[in-house]
């Protein structure tokens, strides 16, 4: 299907058109590339910047090999979402295309279970962790349950009691492509995002923010990324470290956890063989410090590119795209130089039922310090009960000369938009 048809510059491919590529997307047009997107929901919101679409799963890889070469693309990227990230390195090994990271590298990153032993071997802090085939006695709670091989809190479940852990064991091990389970510690404490670029072998850290996350049964689903981070270390044995809709924490001695967490999230991205490209690692901050939950080889799905950009000028979809089409990049671009005192990517939770119209959302736009609004779904969507980041239904972009403003004008304009639902709800 074509789209706008604007574009007549180089062809690139990206895996994916859902709100988590947006950014990119945006960026790949303002730059003239000629866009192709595939995505398995034809409603993708996406693909409005595409000028050729693909109903194709992101995880089809030789339904994108096959689309990659008919299309004689120049570059392949996987924003956003993991497991595609493989497929995008694979493929473009295979095409002889260029890519950040080569097909065994883009492979150790996207299994956590393959993360967790190299970061065990580097000696990199993370929480313990166990791989299981089938429910254990005798294993720690708290603790967090995943699939090793699986993305969007699938087969994910924060488990506090060990009655809890067998049916969390089950859930994992049946969206797991490799039929087991990954079961890992608790970290009591906060959690924060380090976005950075690495170039050439060389770190490069930007963005650290607090990743402030909705409570289960939405557990891991981020509701809001606020920069700069002031997470405090907890105190040891204080706090249910159960994520939570938490509030903004207060200005501590912040620097140092930021540097501390910057650091820790380099030895992650080392560990794993990332010399170039961007990446995305979360982190809690534990008694001890900060431990790795995990890192993504690509960039974060929750607009962090757009923020990074607001809050240092550094422009990490421009980046990446460059990357992907083996242009040269010079170190000069990935230069900080703080904009503004704060920026927040806050997410809208919509109420369940199908959608009828959005209210409020050119108000919201025209308030100080909103630079965007994006709604991800259009009338007649039908949102069930949240419980993954799927299940969001937008996100406000606001700036401030304050950490505490950037948040203030990002609830003001949430607290504008409306979502209508109709009463049949899920019929």
């Amino acid at each position: 299907m074509e789209g706008p048809g604007a574009a007549t510059g180089r062809r690139l491919l990206v895996l994916g058109a859902g709100p988590a590529q947006l950014g990119l997307l945006g960026a790949a047009r303002e730059q003239g590339l000629f866009v192709i997107a595939l995505d398995r929901d034809p409603t993708a919101p996406g693909f409005r910047y595409a000028d050729r679409r693909a109903i194709i799963s992101t995880e089809d890889e030789q339904g994108i090999e096959r689309l990659a070469s008919a299309e004689r693309v120049e570059g392949i990227i996987a924003p956003g979402i993991d497991w595609p990230v493989g497929i995008a390195a694979r493929v473009a090994e295979r095409l002889g295309l260029p890519h950040p990271i080569d097909a065994v590298v883009a492979n150790r990153a996207v299994s956590k279970q393959k993360q967790r032993e190299a970061l065990a071997e580097a000696k990199v802090p993370q929480p313990g962790w166990h791989i299981v085939s089938e429910s254990e006695v005798g294993l720690p709670v708290p603790s967090v349950v995943k699939a090793p091989d699986r993305q969007g809190q699938k087969g994910l479940t924060l488990v506090r009691s060990e009655d809890e852990l067998p049916a969390a064991i089950g859930r994992a091990i049946e969206e797991s492509r490799s039929g087991v389970a990954i079961i890992e510690e608790l970290v009591d404490g906060p959690e924060v995002t380090v976005n950075a670029f690495s170039l050439r072998g060389d770190f490069h850290p930007l963005t650290v923010t607090d990743r402030l996350t909705a409570e289960p049964p939405a557990f891991g689903v981020a509701l809001a990324h606020v920069w700069p981070a002031q997470s405090a270390r907890p105190r040891s044995g204080h706090g249910e470290g159960g994520g939570g809709n938490r509030e903004v924490p207060p200005a501590t001695s912040d620097q140092s956890v930021r540097s501390e967490a910057a650091k820790v999230a380099e030895a992650a991205v080392r560990a794993l063989g990332i010399e170039n490209g961007p990446s995305y690692t979360q982190l809690r901050i534990g008694p001890d410090g900060p431990q790795v939950i995990e890192v993504a080889a690509r960039l974060g799905g929750g607009h962090d590119a757009e923020l990074a950009k607001l809050a240092l000028g550094v422009d990490l979809n421009g980046l990446a795209l460059q990357a992907a089409l083996g242009e040269p990049i010079w170190s000069a671009a990935l230069q900080p130089t703080p904009e503004v005192g704060g920026a927040v990517v806050r997410f809208l939770v919509p109420p369940e039922g199908v959608l009828e119209e959005v209210e409020g959302v050119n108000e919201a736009r025209v308030l100080e310090g909103v630079e965007d609004v994006r709604i991800y779904r259009e009338p007649g969507h039908i949102f069930g009960p949240f419980r993954r980041g799927a299940d969001r239904a937008g996100a406000v972009l606001a700036i401030g000369d304050s950490r505490e403003e950037a948040v203030e004008r990002s609830d003001e304009a949430a607290r504008l938009i409306r979502f209508k639902v109709g009463a049949e709800s899920l019929v």
